[in-house]
């Protein structure tokens, strides 16, 4: 940086952690924290979902742009929602022109990206399209229907081309971005888990298995209890206990009936709670079809609980698991499959847990946000003087 004055930067988001606790809220709110530190002035753009001059006390500005519900009862975003926030966005952003040196926007939903530079026009300001996912066309259209999915899919596209400068959360979107003719910056997010757990921590429970996330279709939560009886037939004891809430905790329990299995389902817990869980665990079991990054694996990892997660076109926590290191990745939902790579990460006991403290503490020096903000950074500055 610069120059007497400070960097402003704003971060465009229509979540803020911890009123909304999912992996992208943690991503956008440490965005804005890293920024700070290094002596920027950030306003956070989000919709309010708090009374009137209560909003979270944070280290930076909060900029309320927009009120309203941003998903159905299934946990799906509205279309509705998207347009009313990109419109709010765009006028924030029209209103302020000149006023940010960097403007971080979410592409989650891409109709962001379009309405940042359509308002940021004619303005130094430089674009940062942040990409947690880059969706296939039959993925759009599996979410929103062959008509909305295709309009995603193309701003998609068009708005992967827009910004100044790409960032996504894994190699696993990168890739899937470059396909798109647009390559960018990886964000280190390891440091999102925490340090790395004490070495002397609560004995391990040999027969818990974890699910910690919530329960929506992606989440593919119905596989569990199948996949549970597989591992029963040689960990007898082995019983599933599954934190958080949602739309699909029902479907859970009907598989969970049909299969025989009785998994303890705790509901949200307490922060505190469930670091003692993932801590506890002997594996940590995550079924998604969908993950931006998989935060979580890095969680239990941070406590050297070893995870399973699924191989998926749409899963980039499967970039996140090296076989027999710090945990199994399953091909498929299958019982046979998802069991069994359950069963390997039981089998490998004390040593699968040193392995995956050992990928932890490597993957956290090379992986995180600090040194991802400082690339920025560096990349501004050079945009700035070419």
């Amino acid at each position: 940086m610069s120059g007497d004055a400070p960097l402003t930067v704003a971060v465009v988001y229509d979540c803020l952690y911890p009123v909304n606790t999912g992996g992208g809220e943690r991503v956008y709110r440490a965005l804005a924290e890293r920024f700070a530190e290094r002596g920027a002035a950030v306003d956070y753009l989000t919709r309010a979902q708090w009374p009137p001059g209560q909003a979270p006390s944070v280290d930076f500005a909060i900029r309320e742009i927009w009120r309203g519900e941003i998903a159905d009862e299934h946990g799906d975003r509205m279309p509705r929602a998207a347009v009313g926030f990109a419109r709010a966005t765009y006028r924030a952003l029209r209103r302020s022109r000149g006023s940010y040196d960097i403007v971080v926007v979410s592409a989650l939903p891409p109709l962001n990206v379009l309405a940042a530079r359509l308002a940021l026009r004619g303005t130094r300001s430089w674009l940062v399209a942040d990409w947690l996912e880059v969706w296939s066309l039959r993925k759009w259209f599996e979410y929103s229907g062959p008509v909305v999915g295709s309009v995603a899919w193309l701003l998609q596209v068009i708005g992967l081309r827009l910004s100044d400068e790409v960032t996504v959360n894994s190699s696993f979107t990168l890739r899937k971005a470059r396909r798109r003719g647009r390559g960018g910056l990886v964000l280190g997010l390891m440091d999102l888990a925490g340090a790395a757990a004490p070495s002397v921590e609560p004995e391990t429970d040999r027969d818990l298995i974890l699910f910690a996330g919530r329960h929506i279709a992606d989440k593919q939560l119905d596989a569990l209890p199948a996949a549970m009886r597989v591992v029963q037939r040689s960990h007898p004891g082995a019983r599933l206990v599954v934190a958080g809430s949602g739309p699909e905790t029902p479907a859970l329990l009907s598989a969970a009936r049909e299969a025989g299995v009785e998994p303890e389902v705790l509901g949200r817990v307490p922060d505190d709670d469930l670091e003692d869980l993932m801590a506890r665990a002997s594996v940590l079991v995550n079924p998604s079809r969908r993950e931006g990054f998989g935060l979580v694996v890095a969680e239990a990892a941070s406590h050297g609980t070893p995870s399973v997660v699924v191989a998926g076109e749409d899963n980039a926590a499967a970039d996140l698991v090296e076989d027999g290191v710090n945990g199994f990745l399953s091909p498929s939902v299958s019982p046979a499959e998802l069991g069994g790579a359950v069963v390997r990460a039981l089998d490998g006991g004390d040593e699968l847990r040193a392995s995956t403290r050992r990928w932890f503490a490597e993957a956290s020096a090379t992986r995180n946000l600090r040194a991802s903000v400082d690339e920025l950074l560096r990349r501004y500055e050079r945009a700035r003087t070419d």
